[in-house]
């Protein structure tokens, strides 16, 4: 966190190390946000999840139980704080959620991801259903093939098997997907709100 602080012109800007599974862990964050700046963020992008991935007969509840209170319940969690707060405060706002491909298609060894990701649109569009009336857009953005540690681990031979399918025939750029979410976080997006929209090169 510290690294991408340094890249960030300007002074004053602040980290925090949340879990996102604690509520009462959201709630102290955003407290100690609005302290620092006198108002209540603005923008919330729910990027936190991680893996356990495993076959279906090979994965345990433990495994599946995870994957879903950090990637669903976590999000859920930190929507929830967030815009109880800007409703009292009568504030607009933007909620940028991370979803993926495998949401939509499924993904071998990915059951629990995979539904964690599928859900997270849904919560998407009823939130965002919800609290337009708020003046507070929900979005999400669906990456697909993204360079990273998701694709530094996939054989040469099968990476070239899944460029094949993609349209646009590489992998996007991590770049790629903050330009969607800095666009969706900022007013030239106003009229858009429900949308889940896909990163992936055309692959579907």
């Amino acid at each position: 966190m510290n690294k991408t602080l340094k890249l960030l012109p300007g002074e004053g800007h602040m980290s925090l190390l949340v879990d996102v599974t604690d509520y009462s862990k959201i709630l102290s964050a955003l407290k100690d946000i609005t302290n620092h700046y006198y108002e209540p963020p603005n923008v919330l992008v729910n990027s936190a999840g991680i893996l356990r991935d495993s076959l279906l007969l090979k994965m345990s509840s433990d495994m599946f139980r995870q994957v879903i209170d950090v990637n669903l319940n976590g999000t859920f969690n930190a929507i929830h704080a967030f815009c109880q707060t800007l409703v009292e405060l009568k504030k607009p706002g933007s909620i940028i959620n991370i979803s993926s491909v495998a949401g939509q298609m499924g993904n071998i060894g990915q059951c629990n991801y995979s539904a964690s990701k599928a859900a997270v649109e849904s919560l998407t569009k009823t939130v965002a259903r919800e609290m337009g009336k708020y003046n507070i857009r929900c979005n999400s953005v669906v990456p697909g093939f993204i360079k990273g540690q998701m694709t530094d681990g996939i054989p040469d031979k099968v990476k070239e098997m899944f460029k094949a399918q993609i349209p646009l025939q590489r992998f996007g750029n991590a770049e790629e997907v903050a330009e969607v979410i800095a666009f969706l976080a900022s007013n030239k997006s106003s009229y858009i709100n429900g949308a889940n929209i896909p990163i992936t090169g055309g692959f579907r």
